[in-house]
């Protein structure tokens, strides 16, 4: 017989099987002997009660029958026939890969175009941007194989549970080398140091199966025909011919936007969320989170997750990284972007988060001039005057938690994990007023949130602006197609149709399953 079950366990027991099985037979009635086994379905941490922190484990439990091993359904990348469809995939990010994988799956070809270096040359350009201040505007954290999330934590929870199936993209992960855990834990995470791997092993299977994948091959305009797309043509001054292109270019790719508004393709200006990376020491909100002095052995960094409505708006944290360190994601000199990244273990001193507010078109009403590329050009506006008062080479302006809201300039700063250093600056001369405001107000309310949240021991790093994409390219919600030209598949976060690694994926799989049906379809 096998029973699921749920089980509210200390740590401590969490962490050893014996203990685990004993706890099952109890809820079960049975004796331990009977139970032959379980599988971990899923595990979520319960930090409510200020006297125990608990696991809460979902089991799969073998009673008085012979215990069978998980089995992974793994997909099968068939090598492709020579004859096979094109598809043009513009970016290598998630959308790009899982769009290639599923169009594999389906018997086509794609030709992923990217324009920035593979894994493991981009490490050498993170490595001058972090040491030098100078930056690769074709490879950073933003650009390059993987796209923005492979060197910052590969974060894989999302709440986009209508867009796809979370499971199978998680799968397809493990089946390239991530840890099974990410099947199991509530808030999965691949960790910076492993997702090169993974993505490098995606690469390979997609050229043996007769795929190609081009780096550095920036798309650098629309072959278009009778209002049909008919390839591309990248900076490299090379054309790729396909009648299908799937523009999955990332949320920071602002000469695509320009570009597609150069060739009066429709665009819309997008809402999005601007603000300052928050880093707390990790001690800090381990005690909190979990009402202790010191975290036990057997417990994880502690997270934490912050809403609050200021002055009409949402003040919320983004890509909170326990153990995580704050890392220049700047993509153009002359402009100042953060963005936070975290190892495996997450075993860095420092807790670190975006916070956000979100700005409209009333925020980015004088850049109306610029048409749909208004909240961009806002965007970009803010990320200059932070570089100008970091002082250059990615040094970021900076100011303690508690002078931010009292308006006064820090005289010293906290250590801090960005590289490249901070600058003690008045951020009230970089963020706009409408942002400073209310991220005052939310500090001081996250404080009756968070034992201690609210501290001079924090410290603010100007600019945390690329939680979204700015502009949004637009698409039909039947055919996914682009509602200008037949063939343009606009996809994943720099599309405004995802917002994160899982949500990017899924939309990928989305937009070649289309793509794949109407070609199978044609004569």
């Amino acid at each position: 017989m096998q029973q699921q079950i749920s089980l509210k366990l200390t740590p401590a027991d969490a962490a050893h099987p014996s203990r685990i099985t004993t706890q099952a037979a109890a809820t079960l009635g049975v004796k331990p002997a009977a139970i032959t086994g379980y599988h971990l379905l899923k595990r979520s941490i319960d930090a409510r009660s200020r006297q125990q922190v608990y696991f809460i484990l979902t089991l799969l439990v073998f009673v008085n029958e012979p215990f069978h091993e998980r089995v992974h359904a793994h997909p099968v990348y068939q090598p492709l026939p020579a004859n096979a469809p094109a598809v043009i995939i513009a970016g290598a990010g998630p959308a790009g890969l899982f769009a290639a994988l599923r169009l594999i799956e389906a018997g086509i070809k794609p030709v992923i175009l990217e324009r920035g270096k593979d894994v493991r040359a981009r490490r050498r350009d993170l490595a001058a941007l972090n040491k030098t201040g100078i930056v690769n505007p074709d490879s950073n954290y933003c650009f390059g194989e993987g796209g923005a999330g492979t060197y910052s934590d590969g974060k894989l929870y999302t709440r986009s549970n209508k867009r796809g199936d979370i499971n199978r993209i998680l799968n397809i992960f493990v089946h390239f080398g991530a840890d099974e855990k990410i099947m199991i834990d509530a808030h999965p995470h691949i960790g910076t140091n492993k997702l090169p791997h993974i993505i490098t092993a995606m690469r390979e299977q997609i050229i043996a199966a007769g795929g190609e994948v081009h780096f550095e091959q920036k798309v650098n305009s629309l072959q278009i025909h009778n209002g049909a797309i008919t390839g591309v043509e990248t900076a490299a001054g090379n054309t790729f011919s396909a009648r299908h292109v799937i523009l999955a270019t990332g949320h920071s790719a602002r000469d695509i936007f320009i570009m597609l508004h150069r060739q009066n393709i429709l665009l819309e200006a997008k809402p999005f969320a601007l603000g300052v990376r928050v880093e707390h020491p990790q001690e800090l909100i381990d005690s909190a989170q979990y009402h202790c002095d010191l975290r036990g052995e057997y417990l994880p960094p502690a997270s934490y997750s912050l809403v609050e409505q200021v002055e009409g708006r949402g003040v919320f944290s983004f890509c909170m990284c326990p153990g995580g360190i704050i890392a220049p994601a700047a993509t153009d000199p002359g402009e100042l972007v953060v963005n936070g990244w975290s190892p495996s273990k997450r075993d860095n001193p420092y807790a670190n988060s975006g916070m956000v507010v979100t700005v409209d078109e009333s925020d980015f009403a004088p850049f109306a001039h610029h048409g749909p590329l208004a909240a961009m050009y806002y965007q970009q506006a803010v990320e200059r005057q932070a570089f100008l008062a970091g002082g250059g080479h990615f040094v970021a302006p900076a100011q303690r938690m508690t002078d931010f809201v009292k308006g006064k300039v820090s005289a010293t700063l906290p250590n801090c994990s960005y590289i490249p250093g901070v600058n003690s600056t008045d951020l009230r001369t970089v963020l706009p007023a409408a942002v400073h405001q209310r991220l005052a107000g939310a500090f001081k309310a996250f404080g009756r949130k968070i034992k201690g949240y609210y501290t001079d021991n924090a410290i603010l790093v100007a600019t945390e602006s690329r939680t979204s994409s700015p502009v949004r390219i637009p698409r039909n919600n039947d055919t996914l197609e682009h509602p200008q030209l037949t063939g343009l598949y606009p996809c994943g976060e720099g599309a405004g149709y995802a917002g994160g690694i899982v949500s990017a994926a899924m939309d990928g799989e989305r937009v070649a399953a289309m793509i794949a049906t109407r070609l199978h379809h044609c004569p």
